[in-house]
């Protein structure tokens, strides 16, 4: 088998509950250090495919040439379509499940010691700290939290060559070295993007969120979703502010972005879009959008926005 591909799959079934980051020859073969700072994992995956909870000592971006996955990590989850990825820093536990038969690429990143490991700009593009006694900059990389970003042409690109380099030639090589060096930097200028469904602890909360999840446009209301779980509104709206630290309808706003994310992977019309999750009109799912994350649709669900001039 070549060192930057595998096609196998990995269910939930083929592995224990206890399943280590990677086995032997799988770390020898992806592990990332100083001098090979950048390796690149791609796998076809179908759908339903679980990777059940683990964690790696280096950092790992994840993301799909085609297909969707859902990424949970750091009691948040994460739906990523092609055109975003997810940001997972080193030691964090996460879960990948294949939402539609995809082509996962993992890049695994050795980390450098602060103040200059790799990893992405803060998600308000202005300043982060490394250090809680360290003053905020605005050139340190926000690493130290799970992020999605947006997959530029050019990365997508340069995942897909170094892939090809790291199994054609040796690990050494001064190509697949350049190449490396150009994720970091691309990584680096990935622009950040406010998604992300936070999860709750509590398991009752937990059951109701997951069904959501699963169907948004079940119900249009908490009361809905408070009679289904057997819950009065008031106990499940307590648990969401004590919990989340935010409102049933914040929450559910940022499972229909991410599940719209996923519908337009897909190439589906605007408006069956919006009528999926139950939306009056595409007007009215392009107000909660715009409201959402200040972009349209249009440009909300491409690859990347339009730099400015």
């Amino acid at each position: 088998m070549r060192p930057g591909y595998d096609s196998g799959t990995i269910s939930v079934e083929m592995l224990p509950s206890a399943f280590a980051p990677a086995l032997p020859a799988e770390a020898e073969r992806f592990a990332p250090d100083a001098a090979h700072p950048v390796r690149v994992r791609a796998r076809r995956l179908a759908a339903a495919t679980r990777i059940l909870p683990h964690s790696h000592p280096w950092a790992q971006v994840a993301f799909s040439a085609t297909g969707v996955l859902r990424v949970t990590a750091d009691r948040h989850t994460y739906i990523v379509p092609p055109s975003r990825a997810v940001w997972i820093p080193p030691g964090v536990e996460h879960v990948v499940t294949v939402v539609e038969d995809a082509d996962l690429r993992t890049l695994y990143l050795h980390q450098s010691a602060p103040p200059h490991p790799v990893g992405p700009r803060p998600l308000d593009g202005t300043t982060t700290t490394t250090a809680p006694t360290a003053p905020p900059t605005p050139a340190t990389p926000d690493w130290r939290r799970c992020r999605v970003l947006e997959v530029s042409p050019l990365l997508r690109e340069l995942v897909h060559e170094l892939a090809h380099e790291l199994a054609a030639t040796r690990a050494g090589a001064t190509r697949a070295q350049a190449l490396g060096r150009l994720v970091e930097d691309e990584l680096h200028r990935a622009r950040p993007v406010p998604l992300g469904v936070g999860l709750p602890a509590d398991k009752r909360l937990r059951a109701l969120c997951e069904a959501v999840l699963d169907d948004p446009a079940r119900h249009a209301t908490l009361a809905g979703w408070a009679g289904e779980a057997g819950a009065s509104v008031r106990t499940v709206a307590r648990l969401f502010r004590q919990e989340l630290g935010t409102t049933f309808a914040e929450w559910r706003q940022q499972v229909l972005l991410a599940k719209a994310l996923s519908l337009a992977a897909r190439k589906r019309p605007m408006a069956h879009i919006a009528a999926e999750l139950g939306y009056a009109s595409p007007s009215a799912f392009t107000a909660m959008v715009r409201r959402s994350v200040g972009l349209p649709p249009s440009r909300f669900f491409s690859a990347r926005e339009p730099a400015a001039p």
